[in-house]
């Protein structure tokens, strides 16, 4: 029971944390341009108490846990001074977009101290994981552990590069340079043109290296994992249609669907914890790192109610100095939020019926 308890509590301060980083990022640029702002809420209303005020502004903490919000004066009424309808179009769009752009900046972060604990793929290095009895492997002397670095003297580039040299090469002697201990030690090997069934020409079980960096080496490993979340999200439905993405692979989830996410992947930790000592929480933070970079690229869709359809309102503005009437405005992204939360209301069934599984990181 109590581990239940804390698991909840952690999993609102997960949940609570990425939402507030997104407030955080619109608070942040609406003091830079000067924008009225009349409440930042910890938390999501009724209000529970109001901390303190500072520069006009009520800092307030609120009874719903999950991450906060920041209400602005004048949203949609550009006759207000000082408020967020009247600043000139530039400025809001930043503003609205820099919630997102925080969280992305946050994913780009975790995954970065995720890939300096785990290291990064290393493309000119392979790991040897299983070498076969009595294969041409064991006979030339490789073993397990030992990293492929080159074939007769060119180096490797991936899995895929040392296969297509070794296929190459079928019956005929090659110099195989390996890493072990730090030392390289080149082998002569001629794989076999006829192997075993279930064995491959040199005999051995590979797998793609890793190489340790620094947290600044791995930032730009980081920066392109968003890339390809952010390529992945805007591909989903194309690839939905044609078939080459399974409808469950592209699921919603809601704060259910994600508590179990973040419980399994809190208990993967646990388990590689107990049988390898203290180790970080690589899962739960690569869980993290994709949620928030989740919330930020969400956001952005052209969807009323939301940070993009606000934007989307912009663009008239932007391009052409034609502004569209607030009350339309207003009456959109009404209209949207009453059919997100119908939307939600339905991934939350989903969720309690269909419970998500999260694979290993």
């Amino acid at each position: 029971m109590l581990n239940t308890i804390v698991t909840i509590l952690e999993f609102v301060l997960f949940f609570g944390l990425t939402i507030f980083i997104h407030e955080f990022g619109h608070f942040l640029m609406g003091r830079l341009f000067k924008v009225d702002i009349e409440e930042f809420g910890f938390g999501y209303p009724p209000r529970m108490l109001k901390l303190f005020t500072a520069k006009g502004t009520i800092f307030s903490l609120n009874w719903i846990p999950f991450g906060g919000f920041v209400r602005f004066k004048g949203e949609e009424d550009p006759g207000q001074s000082g408020s967020l309808a009247s600043e000139k179009p530039y400025k809001r769009l930043i503003i609205l977009s820099s919630g997102a752009l925080m969280n992305i900046l946050t994913g780009i972060l975790i995954f970065s101290l995720v890939f300096m604990q785990t290291g990064i793929p290393d493309q000119n290095r392979v790991e040897i994981m299983q070498v076969a009895a009595s294969s041409p492997a064991e006979t030339a002397g490789i073993l397990a552990g030992d990293l492929i670095i080159a074939v007769n003297g060119e180096v490797v580039e991936g899995m895929q590069g040392l296969s297509d040299r070794i296929q190459e090469n079928l019956g005929k002697e090659v110099t195989i340079t390996i890493e072990r201990d730090n030392e390289k030690i080149e082998i002569p090997i001629t794989p076999r043109e006829n192997p075993p069934e279930g064995e491959g020409a040199m005999g051995i079980v590979m797998s793609s290296a890793v190489k340790q960096v620094s947290y600044i080496q791995a930032i730009p490993y980081s920066i392109q994992s968003v890339y390809e979340y952010a390529k992945l999200l805007v591909q989903m439905p194309i690839l939905l249609v044609r078939g080459q993405m399974a409808p469950e692979d592209a699921r919603v989830v809601g704060p259910k669907g994600i508590y179990d996410m973040f419980n399994q992947a809190r208990e993967q930790d646990a388990d590689v914890t107990t049988s390898q000592g203290s180790t970080p929480a690589v899962n739960t933070l690569w869980l993290l790192a994709i949620f928030s970079v989740a919330i930020g690229l969400t956001n952005l869709l052209p969807i009323p109610a939301l940070d993009g359809g606000r934007i989307l309102f912009l663009l008239p503005e932007l391009l052409f100095k034609r502004r569209v009437k607030p009350e339309f405005e207003s009456l959109v992204h009404l209209i949207g939020f009453a059919l997100l939360i119908i939307f939600m209301v339905y991934v939350t069934f989903q969720d309690f019926a269909n419970p998500i599984v999260v694979p290993n990181y």
